[in-house]
């Protein structure tokens, strides 16, 4: 370590030190962050009492705690290794081309590997397990990509189920009297304060006993497009009549 005094790499060493007890201390004081026990929901012997919501809720938190946990033993782990270059007298030097790394860096990053160039080399190659399950296009279950194989697979089986409707077909489309594929299309707008068409114009008051029709225009493309109950809508009207 020619290019850093014994003060550099002294004061390099206290700050890796600290930050190796505070890694410690961290994954200590959370119980690494809670990865050593079981999710809520899965210590129960059935999910089907479970809001989704509050499910996706505690697999987020579950995940987040992963990478946390990981990130955290990630850092303790370069932090000794850089502690070990330090004694073995290869510390400061990039792993990857083997130019020294500035004091200025090792001052921001003492327990860094690599010299500003290749930087980016610290980042995780680390690929989400589902990725394996869904590629190529339709995960396992493709043959395309075997010139040996051209049997039924999961491509074929989605064209099959596709022509029974998608997201955007007109068997699931908001316009009933659309009935070709090229008529459907995604909404570029969203309604302005209602989700539904029959929240527009139905109505009740603070009691909730009285129903009110506003026979705006949401209500008769209602009508026209033979939504509802209209036998539902005759009584109302005699109500409001008597």
């Amino acid at each position: 370590m020619p290019h850093l005094t014994r003060q550099q790499i002294e004061h390099l060493r206290s700050e890796l030190n600290r930050e190796l007890r505070e890694a410690e201390n961290l994954l200590t004081s959370s119980d690494h962050f809670g990865m050593g026990h079981a999710q809520n929901i899965s210590q129960e012997l059935s999910a089907y009492d479970n809001h989704p919501g509050d499910m996706a809720s505690e697999l987020y938190e579950r995940e987040k705690d992963l990478a946390l946990n990981e990130h955290a033993e990630l850092h303790r782990i370069a932090v000794l290794e850089s502690l070990e270059r330090m004694d073995a007298g290869t510390y400061g030097t990039c792993v990857a081309c083997g130019k020294k790394i500035p004091y200025e860096r090792l001052q921001a990053v003492p327990s860094t590997r690599f010299c500003v160039q290749h930087a980016e080399d610290e980042a995780s190659l680390r690929r989400p397990v589902e990725e394996t399950f869904l590629q190529p296009p339709f995960g396992r279950t493709s043959l395309d990509e075997r010139e040996d194989q051209t049997q039924f697979d999961g491509e074929d089986a989605w064209q099959i189920v596709s022509e029974w409707g998608t997201s955007t077909s007109p068997a699931l489309a908001e316009n009933r009297n659309m009935g070709d594929y090229d008529e459907a299309e995604f909404e570029e707008t969203d309604h302005d304060g209602y989700v539904e068409a029959i929240e527009s114009f139905l109505a009740t008051d603070i009691t909730g006993r009285h129903i009110t029709v506003v026979r705006n225009a949401e209500y008769r493309s209602y009508m026209e497009n033979q939504e509802g109950d209209h036998d539902l809508e005759a009584d109302m009207q005699a109500d409001e009549l008597s």
